[in-house]
């Protein structure tokens, strides 16, 4: 066993660990620690606790310090540069025209790296673009090009549920997410209505999908015929997942009626559903799946 701590250095972003050396330090602290990318300010998001050796990548790094009111003043400069420097990298995209949408700028804390965050189509050759920045910021330059999902989850906001989204605010990683579930939730294939902020399927489908498997698995499918708490064989018309309900046509004396039951009251062979999405669906709809 080995003793760490969990530090994570943006809202809802992942947890790297690192040893606690003989500090005293709790969920909320600020700490300076040393990290691929340099010396950066991060918050303790896991108290300190013994896990196995193997799910450690060693070797493992130590928390420096905790901040100080000089460090804490040295990241709201930073905040402040940062600003300055988006401005700029933006005029120098312009002079380069250059096919991309600046995102974010970030110092590391100890400004050994300047990192900005881009969107673009395709491939941007941006050789020049980094040797002009040197030039302006005499620090080391990273582009770096994200996809439309970590675009959102960094710029924030808030989703057609009225709270801010999942991405910004808990969820750590991506999840993959598809029009199957969309389509076994009983959900719209309105792109409008399925996809987020980012314009992929919304994170959320994830959310309930167990749930919905669950309840699926305890319907019968539309079409099957079962048996009705009065011993008559009738044909499912249609199916409340939520309310775990059938509908069923029921043919006695040349009449048809339809009959709603609990579907506990009723007898039946339960089958595996094949939810199935079909080639025009998949075409409309497939870069609403792309994770990127």
């Amino acid at each position: 066993m080995i003793k760490i701590v969990g530090v994570r250095f943006r809202t809802a972003g992942k947890v790297y660990y690192f040893g606690p050396k003989n500090l005293d330090l709790k969920i909320g602290d600020r700490v300076i620690v040393e990290t691929a990318r340099g010396v950066e300010m991060g918050t303790v998001a896991v108290a300190p606790k013994e896990v196995p050796d193997d799910e450690v990548v060693q070797p493992l790094k130590t928390v420096q310090r905790i901040a100080t009111e000089e460090d804490f003043k040295r990241a709201e400069k930073n905040k402040e540069k940062e600003k300055e420097a988006f401005k700029i990298c933006q005029e120098k995209i312009k002079k380069h025209k250059l096919e991309m949408k600046l995102v974010d700028a970030e110092y590391t804390f100890d400004n050994n790296k300047l990192l900005f965050y881009f969107t673009a189509d395709g491939r941007i050759d941006f050789r020049e673009l980094v040797k002009d920045l040197a030039s302006v910021f005499r620090t080391r330059i990273e582009l770096r090009q994200i996809g439309v999902r970590d675009e959102t989850k960094i710029m924030g906001g808030i989703g057609i549920c009225g709270r801010p989204l999942c991405c910004s605010s808990y969820l750590t990683d991506f999840v993959p997410v598809s029009i199957k579930m969309a389509k076994e939730q009983n959900l719209s294939l309105n792109p409008t209505k399925i996809s987020g902020v980012c314009g992929r399927l919304m994170c959320c489908l994830k959310n309930e999908q167990e749930t919905y498997e669950y309840l699926n698995s305890q319907l019968p499918n539309i079409g099957d015929y079962v048996t009705t708490p009065e011993g008559i064989r009738g044909q499912v018309k249609a199916v409340s997942v939520l309310r775990q309900r059938v509908k069923v046509l029921i043919e006695q004396n040349d009449t048809k009626e339809e009959r709603d039951y609990a579907v506990g009251d009723l007898k039946f062979k339960a089958k595996r559903k094949n939810i199935k999405v079909t080639k025009e669906e998949l075409k409309e709809l497939a870069k609403l799946e792309d994770n990127k």
